[in-house]
């Protein structure tokens, strides 16, 4: 049998699945700050070895990770404003009304209207005095010119966007909808300031970012990150690249990603994210998506793959159409793109999301590539003995979660179980039921799979109230937090998950 492309092999071990938003502070939204840090010690003192975030990019219209403005960016959002206050960029008083933000939850549409101003304060501070800042987080010009190739780029689409009240960039004047086009309209000379201040921000978050991840590693935690297939339609990544995507000639979108209808949507869904031009993307050796991959390294260790079906096929929709229910399956890629990869960026760690219906093309890829991949035990009960994410069906190479962020908590999916499958539940891991969070975790833990990755709302031991978000609801999601005192709590399980880590072999690794 010929051997894998790719040889990454997760060490086994136990992870965390936390996104920043919903770490605990005072200004509305979880930071890179101290909160940060103080979920890393929990994990090390658990004896988890990973951390897995959600994509880090600049969210827009309903907050999701998943449609982000760039591929590249870091979100604003997430940027610590406290230690801004040391280098007097800030005041205490700056920080008050944020500080009466709710602390369960995010209010984006007030923070929205908070947070921006106060970080166009810092720019206008930190232009006055760069000195101080730039001894702790390194020289502003040479992260611009470091980054230049997607960061100026993205801060012009940002200044224009601000110019235009939000508004996307396909009903911008038509002189501006692509970045080659806009770069020599006297309108980017008048935004100046704002494009500069659009790239401080990034300066920022990347400098924060680098600290804590550097803080991650010192307590051999290893980072996970995530990398959606597919880039939202209006995003800096389409108006800077227009010939790598399947668009119109006005820049318009011709085809959305979807998948058609199956057993839980009649209509399918439809995405609205642009396809790729794979044949344009092959003729440079597809180098947009090697520099986005080189990118996202320099934030994690490990790159979880989202839709990783759409590397082999992927279900291509009119981009009028209202439902998903016409379309075709359409050649991706397949192995040719990931050879490319692994020529340029020979040391990469890929973990592939291969949930649903495989062809058996998405499985040769799978084998090909040598990614590991994963299993939701929510999915695993109420269809028999062979059912492939039961843990006496695991394999080595695969990443085990009880669910994920796009799922129920374990506590709200067990009560919402019917009679006959809760009792499946509870007959296969011997227990009663009353602690199922825990014996979901348990479970996990005793897995033959190599990595664990548990929600901390299951350590927690919340319901659907905590879900962070629901496929096919439009409002209402990445809102979720958890409070100081609910991590405070959670230390007296410590001692239990690191009995857990010994008695299951998953020892903590360096990184």
């Amino acid at each position: 049998m010929k051997a894998p492309l790719f040889d990454y092999e997760p060490p086994r071990g136990a992870g965390l699945l936390v996104h920043p938003t919903s770490l605990p502070s005072n200004t509305g939204i979880g930071n890179l700050g101290h909160s940060a840090k103080e979920l890393i010690d929990f994990i090390s003192e658990a004896g988890f070895s990973y951390w897995q975030v959600c994509p880090l990019g600049p969210t827009g219209y309903r907050d999701s990770p998943y449609q982000c403005f760039s591929a590249f960016a870091g979100n604003p959002y997430l940027i610590d404003l406290v230690p801004l206050q040391a280098h007097k960029l800030l005041s205490k008083k700056d920080l008050d009304r944020l500080q009466k933000l709710p602390h369960n939850t995010v209010d984006y549409g007030t923070l929205f209207e908070l947070f921006w101003a106060l970080l166009e304060k810092v720019y206008k501070n930190f232009a006055q005095s760069p000195a101080s800042l730039e001894e702790v987080y390194g020289s502003f010009e040479s992260f611009k010119e470091k980054k230049k190739s997607w960061l100026f780029p993205y801060a012009c689409f940002r200044a224009l966007k601000n110019h235009f009240k939000a508004e996307p960039f396909k009903i911008w004047p038509q002189e501006l909808r692509s970045f080659s086009d806009a770069k020599r309209s006297p309108l980017v000379n008048t935004l100046a300031g704002s494009i500069d201040a659009h790239q401080f921000y990034q300066y920022l978050f990347f400098a924060q970012w680098k600290i804590l991840k550097a803080y991650a590693h010192e307590k051999n935690i290893t980072i996970i990150g995530d990398i959606p297939i597919f880039v939202a339609e209006d995003s800096a990544d389409v108006w800077a690249n227009p010939k790598i995507f399947d668009l119109n000639k006005d820049g318009t979108i011709r085809t959305q990603a979807g998948v058609p209808p199956d057993y839980f949507s009649e209509d399918g869904q439809l995405w609205g994210n642009p396809l790729y031009d794979w044949g344009a993307l092959k003729k440079d050796g597809y180098a947009w998506w090697v520099e986005r991959l080189r990118a996202s390294f320099q934030l994690y260790d490990v790159i979880r793959l989202d839709h990783f079906r759409g590397f082999d096929t992927y279900w291509s929709v009119d981009a009028k159409a209202k439902t998903a229910r016409k379309g075709a399956w359409l050649k991706g890629p397949g192995i040719d793109f990931f050879k490319k990869v692994k020529q340029a960026l020979p040391q990469s760690k890929f973990i592939a999301e291969d949930l649903g219906d495989l062809t058996q093309g998405v499985e040769d890829l799978l084998e090909e590539t040598g990614f590991s991949r994963m299993a939701i035990l929510q999915f695993a009960f109420g269809s028999g003995p062979k059912n492939p994410y039961l843990p006496h069906n695991h394999k080595k190479q695969l990443v085990v979660y009880p669910g994920t962020h796009d799922n129920d908590t374990t506590l709200g999916w067990y009560n919402n179980l019917d009679a006959e499958t809760k009792d499946h539940v509870r007959r296969y891991l011997q227990v009663s039921g009353d602690a199922i969070a825990w014996d979901i975790i348990r479970a996990c833990y005793s897995s033959t799979a190599n990595l664990v990755i548990i929600p901390i709302q299951n350590l927690l031991n919340l319901g659907n109230e905590a879900r962070m978000n629901f496929p096919g609801k439009a409002e209402g999601n990445w809102q979720w937090r958890y409070t100081e005192d609910q991590l405070c709590k959670l230390t007296s399980s410590t001692q239990y998950l690191r009995d857990l880590t010994d008695l299951y072999g998953r020892l903590p690794a360096s990184t």
